[in-house]
């Protein structure tokens, strides 16, 4: 089963995609995007392996901020995997190729890989992301781009995943349950 957990920042989503995920299994793999560029960024990724530590060997932590497709494919199958998160990873593709001409392309080709990697997934995938299309229009290119890019990952995922829940002031809501069909 995967699952999409999606919301905006500090909404409580990552809180809540870990509790769900072990309430789904006794141990899982917690797949980190997030990269260390400043010492504001390595407090917190610091804070979270000693939060994910305090949990009784739950978690066993994966560290991949570009290579998510192939993480997901080499962990299907065996234990439940949590990925935190998929903004963070496509902001990390994305300035990887920023300069490039056909960035766009080749952002979206990662993005492609990534929907079959979770299409085929077997086992138990929870994914978190960002919800970013509520907010202002970015006024620069590169910023709208990643705002386009993120909604249509974000549409394109949660049509594979069997539950997506939106996360909002800490409250979980499911929303495949409530979807409406045309």
């Amino acid at each position: 089963m995967s699952i999409l957990v999606t919301g905006g920042a500090r909404s409580g989503k990552s809180g809540f995609a870990e509790r769900l995920t072990l309430s789904l299994a006794e141990q899982a793999v917690y797949v980190a995007t997030a990269q260390a560029f400043d010492d504001e960024m390595k407090a917190r990724i610091a804070l979270h392996r000693r939060q994910r530590g305090e949990n009784g060997g739950q978690w066993e932590t994966l560290e991949e901020p570009h290579e998510l497709s192939g993480v997901l494919d080499r962990l299907s199958g065996g234990k439940a995997v949590l990925v935190d998160c998929l903004t963070l990873w496509l902001s990390n593709v994305l300035l990887a190729v920023e300069s490039e001409p056909d960035r766009q392309e080749r952002v979206e080709q990662e993005i492609a890989r990534l929907e079959d990697s979770v299409s085929s997934f077997q086992g138990t995938l929870v994914l978190v992301t960002n919800e970013v299309g509520d907010g202002i229009v970015p006024e620069y290119a590169l910023g709208r781009l990643y705002r386009d890019l993120a909604g249509r990952m974000n549409a394109r995922l949660a049509a594979r995943c069997q539950q997506v829940f939106l996360v909002t002031a800490g409250i979980p809501i499911e929303l495949k349950s409530r979807e409406y069909k045309l």
